[in-house]
C-alpha cells in the first residue's frame, strides 16, 4: 500500500501536548486578566458573508488581499474572518439593546492567506478585547494598562507604541498629501520599519505622490522618534485633525502619567497601524528587549464601524486591543521558560492490578482530582521515567501487596517524599 504524504497546510500546524499545554495556560492568564476588568466573553461565527467582512468599514483594501473566500451550496459567497473587530461590530450594530459601556472579549481562530514567519501564521488565534460607549481616553488607558498586566503575568515586559491617526492624517495634510490621497500614504507609513525611509520615499514615487511632499516626508520622518507633541502643537493652528489629535493624545498621556506607565508606553508619531477601520488612538505592543520583532499585540480606537455597519453611520465610541496567542507562544519559549509540568494530580502506576487500579482512580476523579492510569503495561522503572520527563508531580502505585493490606502508595517524585493511604479494594 502506497504512503500517503500528509502534510499541514502552510501556514497552519499542529500542537502537540507540550505547547497546546502552555497555550491553554496563556489563555488562561489572559482570560483571568479578562475578567478582572469586567469584560464579559461572547463568540462569533468564523464563516461570514463575504459582503460584511469586505464591507468599507472592515480592514480595508491591504487585508482583503489576504482572505480567504468560498462559495457554498446556495452559491453564497461567505469568507473565512481575518480578524475578530468586524464580527464584534456586527453583533453590536445587530443587536442596540446592548447596554453600553459595553465590554466584550473573545478568543478564537482566525485566518490570513499572507507572508509566514517567526509566530505569523495563516490560521492563527486571537485574544480580543474591545470597549464599546466610552468617548474618552480613558478606555484606551484602561486597556493598555491591562495589557501590560496581563503580559507581567505571562513573564513578558513589553513596550506600548501609540500614535493617533488623527494626528497622523492631519500632519500628511500639513505635508501636502491631498485627502484623497491620505489611506493610500498611510498604508506606506505602516511599512516605515520594515522598508526604512528610502523604502518608504520609493514606494510614494510609485504611488505617484508630488516630489515636494515625498521630500517635506522624508524631512519629517528624519527628525526621528524624539518628536514630542509640542512639535504638533505650533503646526495645528490651521489643521482641525490635528488639533483633535493633540487634543485627544495630551489627554491619554496625562492618563498614562497618572498610572504610572509612561516606562513602557512610548508616543511614537510615525506609528500607522494600516488597517483602514481606526479613526484615533492606535498602538502596538513590542517585548522591551526587541529579541522578536513582530509586535504581540496591537489594536486602536474605530469610531465608524459599527453605525456604518447598521446603517445609521453614526458615531459609536469603539476601541479594542488584540493579542496574538501564536506569537505570544513564540516568544514564551523563546526565552526558555517552558518546562514540562503535568496537569495532572496523580499518575497510577499498577503492578499487575489493572482493574484496583481503574477503581482508585475513579474514587479520585470523583473527587475532582486528574487521574491518568498506566494501562500499557509499562514496568515500573520505565512508568516513572516517564512520569519525571513529563513533569508528573505525583504517582500512586498499587501492587498485590498494596491491595492486600488496603492501601494505596504514593510518592511525590519532587521531594522523594512516599506516603501510604487507607484504600478499601
Amino acid at each position: 500500500m502506497k504512503k500517503m504524504a500528509y502534510q499541514n497546510v502552510k501556514g497552519t500546524q499542529d500542537y502537540l501536548p507540550q505547547d497546546e499545554a502552555i497555550r491553554n495556560q496563556v489563555k488562561r492568564t489572559l482570560e483571568d486578566v479578562f475578567l478582572l476588568y469586567g469584560c464579559q466573553s461572547i463568540e462569533t461565527p468564523i464563516l461570514n458573508y463575504t459582503e460584511l467582512l469586505a464591507s468599507k468599514y472592515g480592514g480595508g483594501a491591504e487585508i482583503l488581499k489576504e482572505m480567504y473566500t468560498l462559495t457554498d451550496q446556495g452559491k453564497r459567497e461567505l469568507a473565512l474572518r481575518y480578524d475578530l473587530t468586524i464580527p464584534f461590530a456586527k453583533v453590536v450594530a445587530m443587536n442596540p439593546g446592548i447596554r453600553k459601556p459595553f465590554k466584550r472579549y473573545e478568543i478564537g481562530k482566525v485566518f490570513r492567506d499572507g507572508p509566514i514567519k517567526a509566530g505569523r501564521f495563516r490560521e492563527f488565534t486571537q485574544c480580543d478585547v474591545d470597549v464599546v460607549g466610552v468617548e474618552s481616553q480613558a478606555a484606551e488607558a484602561e486597556l493598555m494598562m491591562m495589557a501590560i498586566e496581563a503580559f507581567q503575568k505571562l513573564g513578558l515586559d513589553v513596550r506600548i507604541q501609540y500614535n493617533n491617526r488623527k494626528l497622523l492624517a492631519g500632519m500628511l495634510e500639513v505635508l501636502g498629501v491631498p485627502k484623497s490621497e491620505i489611506a493610500d500614504v498611510t498604508l506606506t507609513l505602516d511599512k516605515l520599519k520594515k522598508i526604512s525611509i528610502e523604502g518608504v520615499s520609493q514606494e510614494l514615487e510609485r504611488k505617484q505622490v508630488a516630489v515636494e511632499t515625498i521630500n517635506a516626508i522624508r524631512s519629517w520622518l528624519n527628525k526621528g522618534e524624539t518628536i514630542d507633541l509640542n512639535f504638533f502643537k505650533g503646526l495645528a493652528i490651521d489643521n482641525i485633525l490635528l488639533q483633535e489629535g493633540v487634543k485627544e493624545l495630551s489627554e491619554l498621556k496625562g492618563l498614562l502619567k497618572y498610572l504610572q506607565l509612561e516606562y513602557a508606553c512610548i508616543f511614537n508619531p510615525f506609528l500607522a497601524r494600516g488597517l483602514e477601520i481606526y479613526t484615533g488612538t492606535v498602538y502596538e505592543i513590542f517585548l522591551a528587549d526587541s529579541e522578536l520583532k513582530s509586535s504581540i499585540g496591537s489594536g486602536g480606537r474605530y469610531d465608524n464601524a459599527i453605525g456604518g455597519l447598521a446603517g445609521t453611520n453614526d458615531k459609536v465610541s469603539t476601541v479594542g486591543i488584540s493579542f496574538g496567542l501564536d506569537v505570544i507562544l513564540t516568544a514564551i519559549k523563546g526565552r526558555n521558560q517552558t518546562k514540562n509540568v503535568s496537569n495532572l494530580d496523580y499518575y497510577i502506576i499498577p503492578i499487575g492490578m489493572e482493574k484496583e487500579a481503574l477503581g482508585v482512580a475513579k474514587e479520585y476523579r470523583q473527587k475532582g482530582y486528574k487521574v491518568e492510569v498506566e494501562l500499557s503495561g509499562k514496568k515500573i522503572s520505565k512508568a516513572l521515567d516517564r512520569a519525571n520527563k513529563e513533569g508528573i508531580q505525583a504517582v500512586i502505585i498499587i501492587g498485590e501487596n498494596e491491595v492486600n493490606a488496603n492501601i494505596i502508595k504514593i510518592k511525590d517524585l519532587k521531594t522523594g517524599e512516599e506516603a501510604s493511604l487507607p484504600f478499601m479494594f
